[in-house]
């Protein structure tokens, strides 16, 4: 039923009807009372979607997320972003993404400024550069636009909420699944080389982590950090002979982020190491290296699913004065082997 028929019934102007429906401006206490009998009779309820889409809002989320590659993480968190749009277009809200280089500090300055000059309603930030994040965050406050985190947050913030997995834990876990419980000599992280000042570290709280599981639990077991580089793998090849010709008794290897398939040639060159090996993200690369049982176990977080409910949560903010059930909505740490990954 729309306002016309609530008019046509009741004999009152479009423009009355309007005015008893939202509150908006003064009417007679008879033209009220009509409105709402006549309501109240039929079983009108008001289609908030509808008035919502009819008022031509022109609001928007804006999302700041990497440029990225086929087959990456990125990818992933993309599908979960054009799932959102399509929930949100209807009630009039633009959701807009911004993209910025990961390894590029000034890259990601910029996209910064373009999303404070564009004054959005709501942005959906995944803080690769730590202390740039701040500001950005600092300044939305300051304008009073809510934001919310995806993949990583910045603990001490006041952000609108997280969807994510919990940092830390998914590291001590990772502690766990890589010793299987039993005390081991060596291991090594495997991180990657993202910028030349070090400013990108999205996975600190999850080195941290796995730092405190090893020493809570294997104290004696030396920790070393090895990095590689995102882009090429012959350097990368080179890197690796040389540190495992120097530490040929490690066996264990751990990746925090979702590229542990660059290092899978050199691991399956040398199989008679028999290496234990816990990675992250489901990517179809890492999923076929756990297949073949050069990746001993992935965990896994759902990347599509963090934004497609922190796009939600926003619009319910913007549009509904909805705020979130809770602060940090974690999500679940999937254990994926080879056993399980073609279920998932």
């Amino acid at each position: 039923m729309t306002i016309k028929d609530i008019a046509l019934h009741t004999g009152l102007s479009k423009g009355t009807v309007d005015r008893v429906l939202h509150n908006r401006g003064e009417v007679s206490k008879k033209s009220y009372e009509k409105v709402m009998r006549y309501i109240e009779e039929s079983g009108y309820t008001p289609n908030v979607h509808a008035s919502l889409l009819a008022s031509r809002m022109d609001r928007q989320i804006a999302v700041l997320l990497p440029h990225h590659e086929p087959g990456s993480f990125w990818e992933l968190a993309q599908k979960g972003l054009s799932e959102a749009e399509e929930s949100v277009t209807g009630l009039g809200l633009l959701v807009r993404r911004v993209g910025y280089e990961q390894f590029d500090v000034d890259s990601f300055n910029k996209a910064c400024e373009e999303i404070l000059g564009s004054d959005p309603d709501g942005v959906v930030i995944a803080p690769m550069f730590r202390s740039q994040t701040a500001v950005l965050t600092e300044r939305l406050r300051q304008k009073g636009i809510p934001y919310v985190y995806i993949d990583s947050k910045l603990e001490e913030d006041d952000y609108m909420a997280y969807f994510g997995m919990p940092m830390y834990q998914s590291g001590y876990m990772c502690g766990a699944l890589l010793t299987n419980g039993m005390p081991v000599d060596e291991a090594v992280m495997i991180r990657i080389r993202r910028d030349k000042n070090r400013l990108s570290d999205p996975t600190v709280n999850r080195r941290a982590g796995f730092l405190d599981y090893m020493q809570e639990n294997f104290p004696d077991c030396k920790i070393h950090n090895l990095f590689i580089e995102p882009t090429d793998p012959a350097a990368n090849a080179t890197v690796l002979d040389g540190f495992f010709s120097e530490h040929p008794g490690i066996r264990h290897i751990v990746m925090f982020n979702s590229r542990i398939h660059l290092i899978v040639n050199y691991l399956e060159e040398h199989p008679e190491r028999k290496w234990r090996v816990v990675g992250f993200d489901n990517l179809p690369l890492n999923n076929e290296a756990l297949k073949r049982g050069t990746v001993t176990i992935l965990i896994a977080q759902r990347p599509d699913e963090q934004v497609r409910l922190a796009v939600q949560a926003l619009a319910d903010k913007i549009l509904f004065k909805k705020d979130p059930v809770h602060r940090d909505h974690y999500m679940p740490m999937d254990i994926l082997t080879r056993f399980n990954v073609d279920y998932y």
